[in-house]
């Protein structure tokens, strides 16, 4: 991986990092307005939802945004929803170390495991979990509106 200058991650928390946050998301959610997406994040918020970035210098540069549940099939363990690198910034390694980030997090909470959902037409980003990341494809996920 090549690196831009210094890296950190971390939680973000309050409006102005939340703000800042949406146009990442955005990457990741089109169908979201900014508007939604943060009547959305106070929504989730009020349920536990998690948000961390990894920033490049002062950059936001990667997302992950997820919960901590529990379930008689997975026992305590971190649902991630979100993750998504800046399309300029893919295939340098940041989502890699930004999951790496999520998991260690995670396991320090006392989860068992770590679960990602993602979209059965995202296959670079199949790709990216089973092949660079070690993730097992377990299950569907069957929907319906109403």
């Amino acid at each position: 991986m090549r690196e831009a200058g210094e890296i950190r991650i971390e939680e973000l928390v309050g409006e102005a990092a939340e703000q800042a946050a949406y146009r990442l998301m955005h990457q990741l959610r089109h169908h979201l307005n900014e508007a939604d997406y943060r009547a959305h994040l106070r929504a989730m918020r009020a349920f536990g939802y998690r948000l961390f970035g990894l920033f490049v210098e002062d950059a936001l540069v990667s997302l992950a945004g997820g919960y901590i549940l529990h379930s008689f099939y997975n026992g305590r363990y971190f649902y991630l929803l979100d993750l998504v690198t800046d399309v300029s910034r893919r295939s340098q390694g940041y989502g890699e170390k930004l999951l790496a980030y999520v998991e260690r997090w995670a396991e320090e909470q006392g989860c068992e495991k770590l679960e990602i959902t993602s979209g059965l037409a995202r296959e670079e980003a199949h790709r990216f979990y089973e092949e660079k990341m070690g993730y097992l494809k377990a299950s569907y996920i069957f929907r319906r509106a109403f």
